[in-house]
C-alpha cells in the first residue's frame, strides 16, 4: 500500500480539521523519521515541541514498557506509587511548591482559569462572577470553547460562539498595556513567554520581568504558558529563566512525556492551587501511573543528556546561519534556542509552498501564521545535522 492509500483513508473517514503535508510517517528515531515507502526525513517540527527528547528515546521507551507491565491507570479515586515521586521530582527541578497534573496543554489552561477565578473570589475578595483574566493578542493557548473565546484569530472563533466571558485582550510585548488594563476585578495575566503559533514572536528584553512586577504590584496571578517554550526548547529549562523570573503559575506539557503519552502539569504554589477542595476538579487519566513514570524519565534525560545546553548552543548556531542566507523571500529570522521562525515577505506567496519544497528535500517543517516557517527540531540535533538542514533550506529559499 502506498502513501496515497492512507491519505485517502484519512480524507474519507476523518474530520477535516487540519491540513497536514502529504507525507505518511511510519517510524522515528532521534531527529529522523521514515515514511511508509522508506524515505528518510529530518524532523524540524518535533510534533510542535512535544518530541524535544527525540523520537523513540530508548530510556523513556523502557520506562513506559516497565510501567505498562505493572499498572497503567487507577483514576484519582486511589493513590499510586508514581504520582508522589513525580510531584517531588518536578517540584525540585522547577522550584514549584505544588503540582496539578492533567492530560493536555489546553486542559491545563482551562484548569488554571478555574483556579485563579476561585482564588480571586476566595482570597482576593472579588465580587462573585466578576473575575477578569487578561490575555494577549495573537495568543495560542488551545482550542477549547473557553480558550478560543479569548483568541484574536477569527478563524478559531468563526461559528463556535457564544463564548465564555471574563477575558480582556491586550497587545503582546507591551507592559504598559498590561498596567493600563488592570482593574480591581483582575485576577490573572496569562501569557506565552514567546508566542509559538503566533509566529515565533519574541517580546522585547525585560518584558517578562516587567509584567511580573506589575502582577505583584496589583496582587494578580502571573501565568506563563510554557507548554511550547518550556522543557529546554529555548535553551533554558523554562523560558522565564532567561530573565530570572519565577511566575506564580507555569504551565507545561508536550515534551513532559517526550512524545510518548499525553500529560501536562500546572506548577504553582499553595495559595493558588490550595483553593481546590475535593470535588472542585477531577480527571480520570490525570496523574495516572503510566503518565507519571514516563514524565519522570522524560525530565531526567533532558537534564542528564545535556539537551537544554545543546538547544542553547546549537540554536544560536542555527539562527546565526539562517540570518546569513541571501534571499529576497526572507523578511526576518527570530527566535531563542531551538525555537526559530523565518518570516517571509508577503510577496513570497506564503510559507506553505516552501515547506512543500523542503519536504521534497528530506526536511520536515510547518508554516505558521501563513508567512512564517517554523524550525523546532528535537533538542538532540547536532551542528552537523544543522549544516545538512541549512544546505536544503538555503537552496529552497
Amino acid at each position: 500500500m502506498d502513501a496515497q492509500y492512507f491519505i485517502d483513508l484519512e480524507e474519507q473517514f476523518g474530520a477535516h480539521y487540519d491540513q497536514p503535508l502529504d507525507v505518511v510517517l511510519h517510524r522515528g528515531e532521534g531527529i529522523w523519521v521514515w515514511d511508509i515507502e522508506g524515505n528518510k526525513y529530518m524532523d524540524c517540527l518535533a510534533a510542535y515541541s512535544a518530541v524535544n527528547q527525540g523520537h523513540a528515546h530508548p530510556k523513556i521507551k523502557q520506562a513506559m514498557i516497565e510501567q505498562l507491565q505493572k499498572l497503567t491507570l487507577t483514576s484519582r479515586a486511589f493513590r499510586n506509587d508514581q504520582l508522589g515521586l513525580f510531584y517531588k521530582e518536578i517540584c525540585e527541578l522547577t522550584n514549584a511548591h505544588k503540582v496539578l497534573p492533567m492530560n493536555s496543554g489546553a486542559e491545563a489552561v482551562e484548569t488554571v482559569i478555574k483556579a485563579v477565578r476561585k482564588w480571586g473570589y476566595k482570597i482576593k475578595g472579588i465580587p462573585p462572577d466578576q473575575a477578569e483574566v487578561i490575555v494577549c493578542e495573537n495568543n495560542f493557548h488551545g482550542r477549547t470553547i473557553s480558550i478560543i473565546g479569548f483568541s484574536s484569530n477569527q478563524q478559531y472563533r468563526d461559528g463556535f460562539g457564544p463564548f465564555t466571558p471574563g477575558f480582556k485582550i491586550i497587545p503582546f510585548g507591551d507592559s504598559n498595556a498590561l498596567e493600563d488594563a488592570v482593574t480591581p476585578n483582575t485576577v490573572a495575566f496569562l501569557v506565552e513567554p514567546i508566542q509559538g503559533e503566533g509566529g515565533i514572536i519574541v517580546p522585547p528584553p525585560g518584558y517578562l520581568k516587567q509584567i511580573k512586577e506589575i502582577c505583584e504590584k496589583h496582587n494578580i496571578v502571573s501565568i506563563f504558558d510554557e507548554i511550547q517554550t518550556g522543557l529546554g526548547r529555548t535553551g533554558k529549562l523554562l523560558a522565564e529563566e532567561h530573565e530570572g523570573v519565577d511566575a506564580d503559575v507555569t504551565l507545561i506539557g508536550k515534551a513532559l512525556s517526550g512524545g510518548f503519552y499525553p500529560i501536562s502539569a500546572i506548577l504553582s504554589n499553595s495559595e493558588v492551587l490550595g483553593v481546590f477542595i475535593p470535588g472542585d476538579h477531577g480527571s480520570t487519566f490525570g496523574g495516572n501511573p503510566l503518565a507519571c513514570a514516563v514524565a519522570r524519565t522524560a525530565l531526567k534525560v533532558l537534564i542528564e543528556e545535556n539537551m537544554i545546553e545543546n538547544a542553547a548552543k546549537v540554536g544560536d548556531y542555527f539562527m546565526s546561519k539562517l540570518k546569513t542566507i541571501k534571499s529576497p523571500h526572507i523578511k526576518e529570522v527570530r527566535g531563542k534556542g531551538l525555537m526559530i521562525g523565518v518570516e517571509l515577505v508577503p510577496e513570497a506567496g506564503g510559507a506553505r509552498r516552501f515547506c512543500h519544497q523542503l519536504l521534497q528535500q528530506g526536511l520536515l517543517c510547518k508554516e505558521t501564521h501563513k508567512h512564517v516557517i517554523r524550525f523546532t527540531p528535537p533538542l538532540t540535533i547536532s551542528k552537523e545535522d544543522v549544516d545538512w538542514a541549512l544546505e536544503r533550506i538555503e537552496s529552497v529559499l
